[in-house]
């Protein structure tokens, strides 16, 4: 399993996780410059490398997030989840033109949620993923 997911990583990140995880990167420097959203920087920087090599990991809910992360994610969907989430829509829908780029579509479709929403989530191997709750 682990080399089918070095495969489809390699080819994700050939077709659209390098691009997807610069917008991710500009969305973090932007968020560094204004000081105040250093945490959503951060959080940008954590889903950059998620999107950069998405297979065999996935996100999980962090038991200790509260009203802080929905707070946050509130003004993150404001100011930068909207336009990530829309970089996810035409890339996914992009890939979906070819039958061997739908899977590849519907994975960059299934990331539209922690694009909009990144805090209170972590990143896990996805063996470890599953067994928490």
């Amino acid at each position: 399993m682990k080399l089918f997911n070095l495969l489809l990583n390699i080819i994700w990140l050939v077709f659209c996780g390098i691009w997807m995880a610069i917008g991710y990167v500009i969305a973090a420097l932007i968020c560094f410059v204004l000081i105040i959203t250093i945490p959503f920087g951060i959080a940008s920087l954590r889903i950059a490398g998620f999107v950069l090599w998405p297979f065999g990991r996935t996100t999980v809910d962090r038991p200790d997030a509260g009203a802080g992360s929905f707070i946050g994610n509130a003004i993150w969907v404001i100011f930068a989840g909207w336009w990530l989430a829309l970089a996810h829509i035409v890339t996914g829908v992009l890939l979906c033109v070819t039958i061997i780029g739908i899977p590849f579509g519907w994975a960059n479709l299934k990331l539209i949620p922690i694009s909009l929403m990144p805090l209170g989530r972590e990143v896990v191997a996805t063996d470890e993923g599953f067994g928490r709750r």
